[in-house]
């Protein structure tokens, strides 16, 4: 009868759902891009949707993206009406009594979940009037984590239905050095083929995505609805220091460890596996067959045992004995003739598997612990604490122990404690047809130990994240990050201190001093340390008995609110136009499904919540659990649902330019000769050459980057008059009485009779311009077309360099930015002559900065006059005003 129920109210609620969600033929998507941008492995993405209510009437407008897991959001901000509304991260409590106050109000609900393995939901909207605009934009940040040999940058695209401009952006830097870089997923299949681009050099990449919207009609799944799937971005660097790479920068430091060439130790296993009648059908034969596979891949050197268990255990043999041709067939064997059945005697299971590995102590080799369950204890001791408690003293930091939970009818957070307080980690293996895949990609992560009892050193540091590690596999890396005492780069000395089989091994340099990290922000470095700090302040209280969580949580928090990571310690309280609803947004645990808040208007003001638990048993969870300190306030009733509200728990950038080859302008070079004319350098790239030309301009002079006669747009700039710097102002002009002045510092914008300056980061609007100021860049868009000008700084003075992004669509425009990239052919050396169409000319191998980026970097090009590279005449570039 309560499962009747159950499906009764979970099919109610479904059918509130589809006749609550807006329409999205309401409102048209005119633009999405994704900027991603991955500096030393760390990644910062920014989701930008423009949208507009199409409708003679108020529409609901939805913004509806999924971000990965691991990430934290760090911003979330929407323009209306020129008006700027921007989350705030508050923690948890904090944003819960406003929430609770706007319940009181009769505010209501969104929604935010955890999507499948890898993705949360982020879902929000607001009410717009007729024929206006909304540009929502989510920033979020994540540290790439290394797996079998290569990181994963994976970016989900679902907008919801074509978009004309639709753009994602990636660009990745690496000093150490890029080895290779590929992308797959679901968005990159042959009928997308030709909107991918890939460029690289030896420390940086770019991947362009841009699809037209029939493409988005015609990819795999997407039809009418428009792009519904991922692009994933996967590479690796150069592994050319033993010690691996160290960045410092302002103070901090991050150390990524992960030495290749070294021989693997042979390893002791044990895998645990679970027979109970729960993992009867398809999760147990696809246990077996993964099992078997996993047999397959053990060397002869190793040795390993095999239990299953129930209410009782059945280990195959009583010790562990080596991995022979014999042994293993004897062994798949017995995983074969597994079966389900009885109840789940979790502790007994565990304390077998490590009294094997206790009574097997192999000089030189390397221990290992697997847990495979679908529930919780049923049977025997069903105490959580006491199991936790009776694991970690019979295992005693000798060896980590790996929990995998089958399905979600497991308790997730039991095994990820479990795991943790014994030096290993927790892993979901979803119920789906490629559940044994599952299994056996998570035992190839721990296949092949290299090192064992690893400690990384740092004299001169301090503030460090973990730094002891029971065993580094091949294909892994670890990372360290921490402040540099005293901010002295000179006292500071890395070392790490490993066993490799027998062997203790040191990784140093002595004779060698760390130096300052090039080409990444000041900031950039100390995020990734507070990032890391944080996931493992995380870990570790659910390590740490009740009394000591406080002052762990504390940290963890103080952490979050400074450097704006919305954790699950911490929300984003939203605020929106008046008369509007106020979102509150939170991060999900693993595993939680649909998580939905939906109070009602009439409910008394001490009432509020943040949804209900629906989760069939058996099931996909769909759940939306209140928070203990609001089901206080709950009682038993629920509400009807109505999407005014957001409660989301946990659940830069704008880079490089089009597919095309890109224009990279310019590249300041002064003269330093006393009356000699001021000269700045331009580098453009050129098709299908490895090196681009360079040119150079003296005085200055204001130049004209972009007119397109037509629309009345002007884009004009005037270069700087200061050595090593580019332009000081540019100006955009759309219409007579409409323009955007932009400066390093500050943005002006006229609108009619409306004047405005901002100095501090913004969105907003003239006419048609639409302008986002963030940090070191402003994006201006008009209509199809998209500037970027980045604002660099050198010898401390700062300058402007624009970047066409996306060029208008009739190719009718003219300017410095609008030059087609040069096609030549060398046709002589020494002295060299380049051919450009029906002309040779003599050049000169030369360098100038790269400024179109957001870490500029210095190219070779071949230097040439002004009028070759431009195809026509320098004065037709210069302008008399801005």
């Amino acid at each position: 009868m309560e499962r009747s129920l159950e499906r009764v109210f979970l099919l109610g609620l479904l059918l509130v759902l589809v006749n609550t969600l807006p329409n999205k033929d309401d409102w048209n998507i005119y633009s999405f891009h994704i900027n991603s941008t991955v500096t030393s492995r760390y990644a910062t993405t920014v989701i930008t949707s423009r949208v507009a209510n199409r409708m003679n009437e108020s529409k609901e407008i939805e913004f509806h993206v999924r971000i990965p897991k691991n990430a934290f959001i760090t911003k979330f901000r929407m323009l209306i009406d020129g008006q700027m509304y921007d989350g705030t991260v508050k923690a948890k409590e904090q944003a819960e009594q406003q929430y609770a106050e706007a319940v009181s109000r009769g505010q209501s609900a969104g929604l935010v979940s955890s999507v499948g393995r890898t993705l949360e939901e982020f879902k929000t909207s607001v009410t717009m009037a007729a024929h206006k605009k909304v540009t929502f934009e989510l920033t979020y940040e994540e540290l790439l984590k290394r797996t079998l040999g290569k990181y994963e940058l994976q970016i989900h695209a679902r907008p919801m239905q074509p978009v004309k401009d639709f753009k994602v952006d990636v660009h990745i830097h690496e000093n150490a050095g890029i080895s290779f870089i590929e992308y797959n997923g679901k968005l990159a299949t042959n009928a997308l083929a030709n909107a991918i681009t890939k460029t690289q050099t030896d420390k940086q990449a770019w991947v362009y995505f841009y699809p037209t919207e029939d493409q988005q009609k015609t990819c795999d799944g997407c039809e009418k609805h428009g792009m519904n799937g991922d692009l994933v971005i996967v590479y690796d660097v150069n592994r050319d220091l033993p010690l691996g790479h160290i960045m410092t920068s302002n103070g901090y430091f991050v150390h990524h460890f992960a030495p290749s060439s070294l021989p693997r130790i042979p390893k002791n296993v044990v895998f645990v596996i679970d027979q109970s009648g729960s993992m009867q059908g398809r999760k147990i034969q696809q246990t077996k067959i993964a099992l078997a596979h996993i047999l397959n891949d053990l060397a002869e050197d190793d040795f390993f045992g095999l239990i299953s268990f129930d209410s009782s255990i059945s280990p195959w043999k009583r010790e562990l004995v080596r991995a022979s041709s014999a042994n293993l067939d004897s062994a798949k064997t017995f995983a074969a003739n597994i079966n389900a059945r009885g109840a789940t005697d979790i502790n007994m299971a565990v304390l077998k598997g490590a009294t094997m590995l206790n009574a097997h102590p192999r000089e030189g080799s390397a221990s290992i612990l697997i847990l495979l369950t679908d529930g919780d204890p049923t049977t025997g001791v069903t105490n959580l604490k006491t199991i936790q408690s009776n694991v970690k003293k019979a295992i005693a930091n000798k060896f980590p122990l790996y929990c995998l939970g089958f399905g979600f009818d497991v308790d997730f957070d039991f095994l990820k404690t479990l795991s943790l307080q014994n030096n290993g980690v927790a892993r979901r293996i979803y119920e789906d047809s490629d559940a044994d895949l599952q299994l056996k990609g998570f035992y190839e992560e721990v296949a092949t130990p290299l090192l064992t009892d690893v400690t990384m050193i740092y004299m001169g540091g301090s503030n460090l994240t973990q730094t002891n590690f029971t065993q580094y596999y091949n294909g892994s890396e670890i990372v360290v990050a921490g402040q540099i005492t005293d901010n002295d780069i000179h006292t500071f000395i890395p070392e790490v201190v490993a066993l490799s089989g027998t062997r203790r091994l040191t990784f140093s340099e002595p004779n060698s001093t760390v130096e300052p990290t090039q080409n990444v922000t000041d900031s950039l470095i100390q995020r990734v340390w507070a990032f890391l700090t944080v996931k493992q302040l995380l870990e570790k209280e659910l390590q740490l008995p009740d009394a000591e969580q406080e002052k762990v949580r504390k940290e963890a928090l103080e952490l979050s609110l400074k450097y704006s990571f919305v954790t699950p310690l911490t929300s984003m309280v939203v605020t929106k136009p008046p008369g509007e609803k106020m979102d509150v947004l939170h991060k999900p645990k693993e595993g939680e499904g649909l998580q939905a808040v939906s109070p009602v208007s009439r409910i008394p003001s001490q009432h509020g919540y943040s949804g209900y638990d629906i989760s069939p048993r058996g099931g996909r969870p769909l759940q939306a659990q209140p928070s203990p300190n609001l089901r206080k306030r709950i009682g038993a009733n629920f509400p009807a649902y109505d999407y005014d509200m957001a409660l989301l728990s946990q659940p830069r950038h704008l880079l490089p330019t089009p597919s095309r080859p890109r224009l990279v302008l310019p590249t300041f070079v002064s003269a330093t000769a006393v009356n000699v004319p001021l000269s700045h350098r331009f580098l453009f790239k050129a098709e299908n050459q490895s090196l681009p030309l360079c040119f150079d301009v003296t005085g200055n002079i204001r130049l004209k980057l972009l007119h397109h006669p037509t629309r009345e747009l002007s884009v004009n700039g005037e270069l700087d008059s200061v050595a090593n710097g580019g332009f000081r102002k540019i100006v955009i002009r759309s219409t007579a009485d409409q323009y955007v002045e932009v400066l390093t510092n500050e943005v002006t914008v006229q609108d009619g009779q409306k004047l405005t300056r901002h100095t501090d980061d913004v969105i907003t609007t003239a006419g048609s311009v639409t302008v986002i100021k963030r940090n070191k860049e402003i994006d201006v868009a008009v209509g199809d077309i998209r500037i970027v000008f980045l604002v660099h700084e050198k010898h401390g003075k700062e300058f402007l360099w624009p970047v066409l992004r996306q060029k208008p669509s009739d190719n009718n425009a003219e300017g410095i930015l609008a030059i087609q990239p040069v096609v030549y052919e060398e046709v002589q050396q020494s002295p060299t002559k380049l051919k450009f169409r029906d002309h040779e000319v003599n050049v000169a191998r030369s360098s100038a900065v790269d400024y179109s980026i957001g870490s500029p970097i210095t190219l070779a090009c071949w230097l040439t006059s002004a009028e070759t590279a431009l195809q026509g005449r320098l004065e037709d570039f210069i302008v008399a005003q801005l």
